[in-house]
């Protein structure tokens, strides 16, 4: 008996609205007919308007105003870093504006001018509850997403030299009584948390990025990504037994963290897919929410205890420059979001990359293209690692951490072949010149890096190393009998695959990266990690005579962050490589809960 329009329900309720005394109500519903079909209808009328009401009273008590972004710079530039000082008002943060080295900046809220601290070449870590900055001295490229210096300690009005800590210092983050710190560096290898220094938390074979100490300072919440040069992996959190537990699952890019007001959940800035983070808060019992979503990379960078938060808006890219044969000027090869370089053909005219951005998709995406401009061609999912010695097919790495495998890529009529990797977490692979085999490094689980072979008609890995040793991308000797490593030491070596003693490589230090061999096979063409501009030299590898080749800039240095990742042809003739750059606006966001 339910109405068929609005219109016939609108009759009844205006008939209704003549019942106005109990004896009428009664004589209108006590007779058969259609009389008798109100009473249910007169039920309903009444509900509906409780239920309006409710509605209603619940709209208004529970309303809440979306989060407010204001912005606090306004130059061409990255911002790796901001914090609240004590007062809640005054910001500090790390820039590099304008292509100039990276400083710290003093800013207030109510006002949009920034001023410089005075301290050229150093970046901000943390600042304490008794305004004592932790800051990074001589702050340089490491690993791909993080940056390492001379950790040491300044009051923020300044007036005196800064007290230096400790050296190669990553992350650092003050304990709420403003005397012990938590610090990230590299030890023998492996990425290591201490809290307060020297006591070892946690440590991995890949990286640990932004640990923050809990209000109550009985725990550290940090970032654990499983893949050095991969900014994906998930929250975690150790306490000072060094008890770890995972809070969070795996994102494609996450980075930023902090704790929030009260410290009952930990705050950060992660995305599933590419680079276009939101701000999401995690539980400690692993229950995660999203706070806030928006366009571009988002960073959080701290929380005041008024629950003001400083986020950075980062509008980075990265991008390829390429000499193709015969050419007088480099010609830009970028594709979509984030072209990565990883290989050139010995001619020079074919290119690898990979896209990792939002345009590369889940799992990332494996390109080439032709140095003279032509369209590039995607050949899968994954990340690119190398071109076969004959130039047919690619090498790709495919599969998230937990999973992966090696992908043998036609370039050109054919199917891809995949290689097991027998559960080795893969970081890098390299072509033998014999075409038949390839050269890992990767590590097993609880495990640091070595290297391993492996025949491309599958197998098993075959371990040729110990642990802490990583191959470099291309620097595999054109016999096949050594190849370019980082040492656990962080030196470097030429590393025998036939087996023996590696052979120190005189010349080279920390922060060198070898890219490849000279036509002549005695010296390795080497650049330095990250540098802007960023310097090639070549280095005799017997006697370790160093001498700079070229200098590579794109011509807008305006916030250029990185440059490295670079193929070069034997002769040094044709070349590419990629760059980065942050375009980044620091804002302060009130309203998030």
């Amino acid at each position: 008996e339910r109405f068929h329009s609005a219109h016939d329900l609108a009759f009844d309720i205006e008939a209704l609205s003549g019942v106005s005394t109990p004896r009428a109500a009664a004589a209108a519903i006590g007779s058969r007919g259609k009389g008798l079909r109100f009473l249910p209808w007169l039920a309903a009328a009444a509900l509906l308007a409780a239920f309006t009401g409710v509605y209603w009273l619940g709209k208004s008590a529970g309303y809440v105003a979306p989060p407010s972004f204001r912005q606090l710079t306004f130059r061409r530039g990255a911002i790796p870093s901001a914090r609240f000082a004590p007062d809640g008002q005054t910001i500090l943060y790390s820039a590099s504006w304008d292509g100039r080295p990276i400083e710290i900046f003093v800013s207030r809220l109510d006002s949009p001018e920034s001023r410089a601290f005075g301290l050229p070449g150093a970046d901000l870590l943390a600042v304490s509850a008794a305004g004592e900055m932790a800051v990074s001295l001589g702050r340089r490229p490491s690993i791909p997403f993080t940056r390492t210096g001379t950790l040491a300690r300044l009051g923020m009005t300044g007036g005196g030299a800064p007290k230096e800590i400790l050296e190669d210092v990553h992350w650092a983050d003050w304990a709420p009584d403003g005397q012990s710190l938590a610090v990230v560096r590299d030890v023998s290898g492996k990425s290591r948390l201490e809290f307060p220094v020297g006591r070892v938390l946690y440590e991995t074979a890949g990286w640990i990025g932004h640990p923050r100490v809990s209000p109550r300072g009985d725990e550290v919440a940090f970032l654990d990504h499983p893949i050095r040069g991969d900014d994906g992996g998930s929250v975690a959190i150790a306490d000072r037994a060094g008890k770890r537990r995972t809070i969070s699952g795996v994102f494609a890019s996450i980075q930023g963290l902090c704790w929030s007001p009260g410290g009952k959940e930990v705050w950060f800035t992660g995305a599933s897919v590419g680079f276009n983070r939101g701000v999401q808060a995690a539980t400690r019992s692993g229950r995660v929410r999203v706070l806030a979503q928006g366009t571009g990379g988002l960073t959080i960078e701290d929380v005041s205890k008024e629950g003001r938060v400083l986020l950075v808006q980062d509008k980075a890219r990265q991008g390829i420059s390429a000499l193709a044969p015969g050419a007088e000027k480099e010609r830009d090869l970028s594709w979509l979001d984030w072209s990565l370089t990883r290989d050139l053909s010995g001619d020079g005219q074919m290119l690898l990359f990979d896209e990792s951005g939002e345009g590369g998709g889940p799992g990332y995406s494996v390109y080439v293209r032709r140095t003279d401009g032509s369209p590039a061609v995607r050949l899968g999912e994954g990340g690119a690692a190398q071109l076969s010695p004959d130039g047919r097919q690619a090498l790709g790495i495919v599969g998230d951490v937990t999973q992966q495998r090696i992908v043998l890529y036609p370039i050109g009529a054919g199917e891809p072949k995949s290689l097991p990797s027998n559960g080795l977490r893969i970081e890098g692979a390299n072509w033998l010149p014999d075409g038949r085999r390839l050269l890992l490094s990767a590590s097993e689980p609880n495990h640091g890096v070595r290297l391993y072979v492996l025949g491309i008609e599958g197998g098993t890995p075959k371990a040729i190393s110990p642990e802490g040793y990583r191959a470099f991308t291309g620097t595999v000797s054109a016999d096949g009998k050594v190849v370019a490593v980082a040492g656990p030491d962080r030196r470097h070596y030429l590393y025998p695959i036939g087996g023996g003693e590696p052979t120190p490589i005189p010349g080279l230090v920390p922060g060198d990266v070898p890219t490849c061999w000279s036509a002549d096979g005695r010296s390795l063409f080497v650049r330095r990690r990250d540098e802007v501009p960023m310097k090639v030299s070549l280095v005799d590898v017997r006697s370790g005579q160093k001498i700079l080749w070229r200098e590579f800039m794109p011509s807008d240095p305006a916030g250029i962050a990185a440059i490295g990742a670079m193929a070069l042809t034997p002769d040094g003739k044709s070349y590419a490589y990629s760059y980065v750059r942050s375009l980044a606006d620091l804002y302060v966001v009130e309203g998030l809960k």
